[in-house]
């Protein structure tokens, strides 16, 4: 059981560190304006509530706390990569 905790505190401070790593570079993206800085506020907005949505579900259906942020950090990650490229 304390390995499963400490993992999931692990995983929860990666996902933490990396999702600053995208506040950043959409922070930068936005701070250009234009048609691509609005497309970027409206995909993170959805994102967010998809996100969340999935995540209500992953428990609901007797998933892992642990499942939840795996699958953030995959998310986190696809953006970072996305952004980091543009």
């Amino acid at each position: 059981m304390y390995d499963s905790w400490l993992r999931l505190g692990l995983d929860t401070v990666r996902l933490g560190l990396e999702a600053q790593t995208v506040v950043a570079l959409r922070l930068a993206k936005l701070s250009l304006g234009g048609s691509a800085a609005q497309d970027e506020a409206h995909r993170m907005v959805v994102e967010k509530v998809e996100a969340a949505a999935e995540a209500a579900v992953t428990l609901a259906t007797g998933g892992t706390p642990e499942r939840v942020v795996r699958d953030y950090r995959r998310k986190v990650r696809a953006n970072a990569y996305r952004l980091s490229r543009d």
